[in-house]
């Protein structure tokens, strides 16, 4: 399968997780890429499962619409139905997600080992796509190292998402969580930072608010500045919420133990992601106690987007240079 496209068309619903592994996955291969959405808004569109969708591609917003060239990223149900459709008229399309219909519809699929798909065209990844590089890592780790290790105390980081579909984090489950994080905070002498997310809950916030005070911590809920991937690329040990793949994702990319604190309900899929990631020996469940294991970065974006251009007939195009980890930062 040998051809030279100019550029990457992601098609996805506007969200950000969608947008974060499309863009993600682009970032290894050397090509410009844009955004195509994927607009459900025709009454079949909304009424009907996006596998039985009619005319998938009236989805897509006119502008910009994929040229015949591009490499298509199709990402998740409804933009599988579109990528199916593209797939059709001869454009190479790559699926990102399990698409709920049968992988030899798209070029390749690339998915994780917790959607239980397999195929000789379907390549697994442990983690979610994400862009946070070794890289950027180093980058985040030279401008927020001095700000975030205080008095050269080490530093707790911790990551809130919020309640959703399949988990709930509400005021009870914010005061057990805080307890366990202040606790640990005591024991090691920790610098406590917290962040919240746009799903935590003003409740639940305001919680960890209070707990982060008690031990002269900082909470960060908004605005300029997002500590995020400093967090991440500082962090002495760093506690995440269940609740999010992609989040887990991406702190397990950086160089610190993670915990990953559990949270009333259930997801199948985020369970079987969580015990690979355990067997890995790359996360713990946490229980308000904090070890230090040997643990290394764990991404495995760039490793599917080399086997991903591999199997396209790209080797060119793959940039290897954003795995390099930077250590002298």
């Amino acid at each position: 399968m040998l051809y030279a496209p100019t550029g990457i068309a992601v098609v996805a619903e506007d969200l950000a997780g969608m947008r974060s592994q499309a863009f993600g996955l682009a970032e290894y291969v050397a090509l410009p890429a844009r955004f195509c959405a994927v607009q459900a808004t025709g009454l079949l569109h909304r009424c009907l499962p996006s596998s039985l969708w009619p005319r998938p591609l009236t989805a897509l917003s006119e502008k910009p619409f994929p040229l015949h060239d591009d490499l298509v990223f199709s990402v998740a149900g409804k933009g599988g139905a579109v990528g199916t459709a593209l797939h059709h008229r001869g454009r190479h399309v790559v699926q990102i997600q399990n698409p709920r219909i049968r992988p030899d519809r798209f070029d390749l699929v690339i998915a994780n080992y917790h959607d239980e798909i397999d195929g000789p065209n379907v390549l697994l990844s442990r983690t979610a796509l994400h862009g946070l590089t070794a890289l950027k890592l180093a980058d985040a780790r030279a401008q927020w190292r001095d700000r975030l290790h205080v008095s050269g105390r080490p530093l707790l980081a911790v990551l809130v998402g919020g309640a959703n579909g399949r988990f709930r984090f509400g005021r009870e489950e914010a005061e057990s969580f805080a307890d366990r994080l202040v606790s640990a905070a005591r024991q090691t002498g920790a610098n406590l930072f917290i962040t919240t997310s746009r799903r935590t809950a003003l409740e639940a916030t305001a919680v960890l608010r209070d707990a982060v005070e008690s031990v002269h911590g900082t909470l960060w809920s908004g605005g300029d500045d997002n500590p995020y991937r400093g967090l991440i690329a500082c962090a002495d040990w760093l506690v995440v919420t269940a609740d999010s793949v992609s989040m887990v994702s991406e702190a397990v990319a950086g160089t610190a133990p993670v915990y990953v604190q559990g949270l009333p309900g259930k997801s199948r899929r985020i369970g079987l992601f969580l015990e690979t990631l355990e067997k890995c020996g790359r996360i713990r469940m946490f229980e308000g106690a904090l070890d230090n294991w040997p643990v290394q970065s764990l991404d495995d974006t760039p490793v599917v987007a080399a086997r991903m251009c591999q199997r396209l007939g790209l080797e060119n195009l793959f940039r290897d240079t954003l795995s390099t980890v930077v250590r002298s930062v």
